[in-house]
């Protein structure tokens, strides 16, 4: 072979070769040091405390109970002080007097009947329960996102791993291609077609490690933690079935669903506001009671009479009053008019949240099933590909294969594991997913799939 022609086919190849999987090695080297390789619910325990937007629905949770508490203030007593002082001067023709004054008082009351009060304290319970159903549905959002950046940043390594491998095969190929042209029982097709493999993985390789950094910059973001390095599935891999039991009684538990209770309560303040409404009509009768306490001194002179008074004063009372409206413009009909659509409103969003429920359940279900179908096709594709590669590699060796069968079997061999990697990790997540539609997702679904990881 002519130097120029051998210059030309070996100018890019073993270079890289030889550099890429060295910079690979020291990048990935350098950006895992001193991580700990962590578990899904140890990082999940991790974005709990770090996550702004599940903190920021607990904190919301929280402030709930204290506005229900306000409310509930509607059925209590009331109790204020209240003191005054006070100098009065008058002065007119024959009379000229200077009063000061000094009270103290207490005044309380206290709500006997009022139907619009007890409304508003039934809504403000049922706003907690609400706030109760947000930080369910905020925490099971949380272990969806982490798991899901989880089993994403596997799936990129394995990903980058078979790159890798797939690069490597190539390059030896290549070499091998090189070899046999040189020594004249190749043509030089097989070694451009190896060439041209060789190139295509180097750029598939790098864009596997680019989104291995992204999906560990996701990753990290969620946790709040540098540089996690996530436990992979332990090996040997097996993952029982998830999702047992028929569709419908996994749609029977999307009733008790943190989405439809947060709706069911809403048709139920919608309900009590109809109700307060209606109390519009109705009498209220309240309880008042106060007492006072004063001083009070008067000087001066009337009718050439002087005056020069001064003692305490007292006073209490106790009373029950009674108000109720007879007429106020039609404001109270127009309003239990208004409410009543509301509630229908309400009552029909109860109904689009169930049956977005049930749709989402039953697709995710039979998603999780074809998923494990899929696993088990993966895994007998890789088993078949791996054979069929040996085949092909001594066909080629014996000369009833070329060089481009040999390629075609090693990119269909690492295909085939990229893709099986990529199925048993998308196999947990919607397991998950599938708890997350049926309103059943909890921290005990994060232990039971961190037990199929690597200890």
């Amino acid at each position: 072979m002519p130097a120029k022609r051998r210059s030309v086919l070996t100018r890019n190849a073993p270079r890289t070769a030889r550099l890429a999987p060295l910079a690979l090695g020291l990048a990935l080297a350098l950006g895992s040091a001193g991580a700990r390789a962590q578990s899904l619910f140890e990082l999940y325990e991790a974005a709990r405390g770090f996550d702004a937007t599940y903190l920021a629905a607990r904190a919301l949770a929280d402030s709930v109970v204290y506005r229900a508490e306000q409310v509930h203030a509607l059925r209590r007593p009331t109790l204020g002080l209240s003191a005054s002082a006070s100098r009065d001067a008058r002065e007119t023709p024959g009379s000229d007097t200077t009063s000061r004054s000094a009270s103290v008082g207490l005044a309380a009351g206290q709500s006997l009947f009022n139907r619009q009060n007890d409304a508003s304290i039934a809504q403000a319970d049922k706003g907690v329960e609400a706030a109760k159903a947000d930080v369910l549905l905020a925490e099971q959002d949380l272990i969806i996102r982490v798991s899901t950046a989880y089993f994403d940043v596997l799936t990129a390594q394995e990903t980058l791993a078979s790159a890798q491998a797939n690069r490597r095969a190539i390059s030896e190929q290549l070499a091998s291609a090189k070899r046999n042209f040189e020594v004249g029982t190749a043509t030089i097709t097989d070694t451009r077609e190896a060439q041209a493999r060789f190139d295509l993985a180097t750029a598939q390789e790098l864009q596997a490690e680019n989104d291995l950094q992204t999906k560990r910059l996701a990753l990290d973001t969620i946790v709040g933690r540098p540089a996690v390095a996530p436990k992979p599935l332990a090996a040997p891999v097996d993952l029982a079935p998830l999702a047992t039991g028929s569709v419908d009684e996994w749609v029977t538990s999307t009733e008790n669903s943190p989405a439809v209770l947060r709706a069911r309560v809403a048709h139920d303040i919608a309900r009590l506001e109809t109700q307060k409404a209606r109390a519009g009509h109705l009498p209220r009768v309240d309880l008042d009671a106060s007492v006072a306490r004063g001083h009070a001194k008067t000087t001066g002179a009337q009718a050439a009479i002087p005056i020069n008074t001064s003692g305490n004063t007292s006073s209490s009372s106790v009373g029950v009053t009674l108000t109720l409206p007879l007429f106020a413009g039609y404001s109270v009909q127009n309003r239990i008019k208004e409410t009543l659509l509301l509630e229908e409103q309400a009552r029909d969003n109860l109904e689009s949240v169930r049956r977005n429920a049930t749709q989402q359940t039953r697709t995710t279900f039979f998603g999780a099933q074809s998923l494990q179908a899929q696993v088990k096709a993966f895994e007998a594709a890789l088993a078949s590909s791996q054979l069929a590669l040996e085949a092909t590699q001594l066909g080629y060796r014996v000369g009833v294969r070329v060089n481009l069968d040999v390629l075609n079997a090693q990119t269909q061999l690492f295909t085939a594991r990229r893709d099986l990697a990529k199925a048993r990790n998308d196999v947990l997540v919607n397991s998950l997913r599938l708890r997350q539609a049926a309103g059943t997702l909890s921290a005990d679904d994060v232990l039971k799939v961190n037990q199929l990881l690597a200890k």
